[in-house]
């Protein structure tokens, strides 16, 4: 945690509320920053955090309220007025065009000293920068050559470059291996060295306590209370976020897993243009056990899912589901040989939007006894199970004849869950579980696929969230550029060494270089 020190008040939102229809986003929150200080802007998904910041930046004008620089009052109607004000924002999906330079990048949309356009000027005052905050940056590379982590230094940069004094950062952390959270972090700190304040939006509370100095909680669009994290602890951060004791540690026993139930040999997957995006990945799944998956998003995970499902066919190799060889089979093959599938965007792949609550809730057995007699829908008996689904797993909807895509991202994926387990499958494919996700309803997803795992189905998990896989998993395997580092037991390596593997370091170097 920063140090924390007796601070000037630099920023004040006061009563801000934004209204988007008949949607309260914001409701009347007071929102106070101090200079040289890092504050959490902690809560749920829909809590309205990323709304109020958005404000701040000019990306939404405030419906009402009052924003205070310096003491004194200010308005911002669009992100030009929060640049000239001295406020920047590190977006969570990186506001970048991958192949323009790290240069071209930087000074797109700003208003250039003179008549002509001095790159060389530019490239060397964005190195001078780089080098200040150790970003070890080439002003003249690519963006499509960066890593994830240098790319965020590149937005970093960006709002440095636009002499930001207040920087946002939204979920800085979501796709980072725990190396590059470290590196963020130090970063972080160099910039409040420097007399920098910061805003970090997160729903993360290990990430509040590590390097915060206050937070301020939002629940339901309205500010629950601002608190100095010395005063405080992960599990009353998360009552306030909540509302309710939340159990933040998931107990997972250990149990002896039992026969093959899915297995892969030599699996081949190619693009289009003949590039790898599996390379020969063998490995066994077994009842009653969870393999977690863990990588950096866009290592084959994703193809992985997708051969296994029946929904992307591999160039070679071998699948089976019990005895059975599956290679090469269709979707329906899978589902008919008790294959469930969380996927990973609930929305185009997991539920058809349109349709009731109800109807996605059959969607595999619609076809099928009690659901449909001789091709006629047995309504009644469908409704029957909606409504012992939407109970059973707490699924708040007015009624199961509301459409899904009127449900928030957290029931629909209880929807897409209830539909999954209820099949009662034999292997269960979640992908990104619980992405998007509040801390509450990420509590419940987690524990539901724990109670599949102790009732002997086979469970592969896929999640870019290492603190998930470390949660879950019995047995882990790294994944990087289509390839597994390693398959080994859930606790042979560090969450440190685990990170290495992640982002290409070998298993025998990762292992060496952490202690």
């Amino acid at each position: 945690m920063h140090t924390q020190r007796k601070k000037s008040l630099i920023l004040k939102m006061e009563g801000a509320t934004k209204k988007f229809g008949n949607l309260i986003a914001n409701d009347n929150v007071n929102f106070e920053l101090r200079k040289g200080e890092i504050h959490a802007l902690l809560g749920e998904n829909g809590a309205g955090k990323s709304t109020l910041m958005n404000c701040l930046y000019g990306i939404f004008p405030l419906t009402k309220g009052k924003i205070f620089l310096n003491g004194k009052e200010i308005v911002i109607n669009n992100t030009q007025d929060a640049i000239k004000y001295g406020i920047g924002m590190v977006h969570q999906h990186f506001m970048l065009i991958e192949q323009l330079t790290v240069t071209e990048n930087i000074i797109l949309g700003t208003k250039q000293k003179g008549p002509w356009l001095d790159v060389k000027t530019v490239e060397k005052e964005i190195k001078e920068l780089s080098d200040k905050y150790r970003f070890n940056i080439d002003p003249q590379e690519k963006i499509k050559n960066l890593t994830v982590g240098m790319q965020q230094r590149v937005e970093i940069l960006k709002t440095l470059y636009r002499n930001a004094d207040i920087m946002i950062f939204d979920e800085a952390t979501a796709v980072l291996t725990p190396q590059e959270v470290n590196q963020l972090f130090g970063i972080i700190r160099r910039l409040v060295n420097e007399g920098k304040s910061i805003i970090m939006i997160t729903h993360k509370l290990e990430e509040v306590m590590e390097i915060c100095d206050r937070v301020t909680v939002l629940r339901n669009g309205r500010m629950i209370g601002s608190l100095e994290v010395k005063d405080t602890s992960p599990r009353k951060l998360a009552n306030m976020m909540v509302g309710r004791d939340v159990v933040l540690d998931i107990a997972r026993k250990d149990k002896a897993p039992g026969d093959v139930a899915l297995e892969i040999k030599d699996i081949v997957v190619k693009d289009r243009h003949g590039k790898h995006l599996i390379d020969g990945i063998t490995v066994q799944l077994r009842k009653g056990e969870i393999l977690g998956i863990a990588g950096i998003d866009g290592n084959g995970q994703i193809e992985l899912s997708g051969v296994l499902t029946g929904m992307i066919p591999a160039k070679q190799g071998k699948v089976k589901i019990g005895d059975d060889d599956v290679s090469g089979k269709k979707a329906k093959h899978f589902i008919d040989k008790k294959v469930s599938h969380i996927p990973q965007d609930r929305q185009k792949t997991g539920l058809i939007m349109e349709f009731s609550v109800m109807e996605n809730l059959i969607l595999q057995e619609h076809s099928k006894s009690p659901f449909c007699h001789f091709g006629i829908m047995n309504w009644k008996e469908i409704r029957r199970h909606a409504d012992n689904l939407i109970s059973e797993y707490q699924i708040k909807v007015p009624n199961a004849s509301v459409p899904a895509k009127a449900l928030s991202g957290g029931n629909q994926q209880k929807v897409i869950l209830a539909r999954e387990i209820d099949r009662q499958s034999n292997v269960l494919i979640a992908v990104q579980p619980t992405r998007g996700l509040d801390i509450g309803a990420t509590e419940y997803v987690r524990s539901k696929i724990l109670e599949q795992r102790d009732k002997g189905i086979a469970v592969l998990l896929i999640s870019t969230e290492l603190d998930e896989i470390l949660a879950l998993s019995d047995r882990i395997a790294v994944m990087y550029k289509g390839k597994f580092v390693d398959v080994f037991k859930n606790g042979k390596y560090s969450r440190e060494q685990i990170g290495l593997m992640m982002s290409g370091v070998t298993k025998d170097v990762a292992i060496n270089n952490v202690c």
